[in-house]
């Protein structure tokens, strides 16, 4: 899947554009340059073509000293990963030194830019947007990301200038993908090393290097599968901002073209944020997922200790928390074998076929049981349930009155998939729709 970055100075309104192109007010929109810290990534479809859009907003500190650096940081980072720039500019404060340098770095890039001119939300305001086209950058879109005006013809743009999506274009279409991800020094280039019986350098760790994630393909031990490594996407020297965005983005990479999710963190840290939406990553694509937990031999330890982090794991996911979770030590090799287990486990879940008449016999008699509600008086009667032809398990549920079914009781249907059919580690979709 295509990758789109959303690049500019500070309140222009990258994060206002964003949230318009995914359909949610996922990003929080201040006046205040430097509010979001967390970065923000999610999916727009346009004309049947769907593509991820990174905000990368929010993110400078107020001191007007930082900015030119940590902008073009971000605007480089920006250029290595994404496959097309989307470069914000305001209308009423014109062609800023900050504007000029980012249009200078975008242009060397020979990437596809396309220049959107936001706050033009009246007809006298079209006027100001003619001064960029002194950017250099071609074309000029003028838009209002606040009222949505302009943002169709910027998206037709958007889709002309994608490349071609290549991720289908793979040497072993029918091996299951399973992806080691995770914030950096988890531990991730460990388990690959270890995995794999060798010392492997495959991505260097300094930002700014171009390296797609790389695919290795593991056949012992009775696993045949395609392991894509994201290991090693920044120093200890270099925790900063802009790194953390930069594993964001090869994240979601990674996470699209897997099938299976191993998702690493540290023992002592446990579930912090940033694991969090990497977790939320991975469920919004509907990937499988196997939890690992590293380091566990520096971990203080008595008799119950990994049944309650266990216990606190899967509080902190719900309502998806249904994951195996492996408490490893990859440098003492340590249960490492018991992570592919659980992957090849998961995966074999996420690709299984349930017969139709097998669902219908064991799920209507659960429905008969425990019916819809009612809703103002009308019975909601479900007669039938298939499985939907996708990637990951979908099931359609007909009945008469679709639009009356809430979500507590999809919350139902599909708790009594999981008790009845294995779908462990597997996000579960529920369709409900009219007979």
């Amino acid at each position: 899947m295509s990758l789109v970055a959303i690049v500019g100075r500070p309140n222009v309104g990258k994060s206002t554009l964003f949230n318009r192109l995914v359909g949610m007010r996922q990003a929080i929109v201040d006046e205040t340059a430097g509010v979001t810290r967390d970065r923000h990534y999610g999916k727009c479809e346009w004309n049947g073509k769907e593509f991820s859009v990174v905000d990368t907003g929010g993110w400078t500190s107020n001191s007007d000293d930082v900015f030119e650096e940590a902008i073009r940081r971000q605007v480089v980072i920006a250029l290595e990963e994404a496959d097309l720039i989307l470069f914000m500019v305001e209308a009423a404060t014109g062609i800023t030194d900050y504007d000029s340098q980012i249009a200078d770095l975008l242009r060397r890039s020979g990437k596809p830019v396309v220049l959107c001119v936001n706050k033009v939300d009246s007809g006298e305001k079209m006027y100001d947007s003619y001064q960029f086209y002194g950017l250099g950058l071609g074309e000029v879109w003028s838009i209002s990301a606040a009222n949505g005006s302009g943002t169709g013809d910027l998206l037709d743009e958007v889709l002309r200038l994608l490349p071609e999506d290549t991720s289908a274009q793979d040497d072993h279409p029918d091996l299951p993908h399973i992806a080691i991800v995770g914030k950096p020094n988890v531990g991730k280039s460990s388990l690959t090393n270890a995995l794999l019986g060798e010392e492997r350098n495959i991505v260097t760790p300094v930002a700014g290097t171009t390296r797609d994630s790389i695919s290795t393909r593991y056949n012992k031990f009775g696993h045949d599968f395609m392991l894509v490594d994201t290991a090693g996407m920044r120093r200890k020297t270099k925790v900063n901002e802009d790194l953390e965005f930069y594993s964001v983005m090869r994240a979601i990479r990674a996470i699209e073209h897997a099938d299976v999710c191993i998702l690493m963190i540290d023992a002592n840290a446990g579930m912090e944020a940033q694991d969090m939406s990497i977790f939320n990553l991975i469920v919004r694509n509907r990937k499988g997922c196997v939890l690992v937990v590293n380091k566990w031999d520096l971990f203080t330890k008595d008799s119950n200790t990994m049944k309650e982090y266990t216990k606190a794991l899967k509080e902190r996911l719900a309502p998806f928390d249904d994951v195996p979770i492996i408490f490893t030590s990859v440098i003492n090799k340590q249960r490492i074998m018991d992570v592919l287990d659980a992957a090849a486990h998961v995966y074999d879940n996420y690709a299984r076929r349930v017969p139709t008449a097998r669902l219908n016999e064991v799920m209507l008699p659960e429905i008969e049981n425990y019916p819809p509600p009612a809703w103002k008086g009308k019975f909601i009667k479900i007669k039938y349930v298939t499985q939907l032809p996708t990637r990951f398990p979908a099931f359609a549920f007909f009945c008469n009155l679709p639009q009356y079914v809430k979500a507590p009781y999809k919350r139902f249907l599909e708790n009594k998939l999981r008790e009845h059919f294995d779908l462990l580690g597997c996000p579960v979709q529920i369709f409900i729709r009219a007979k």
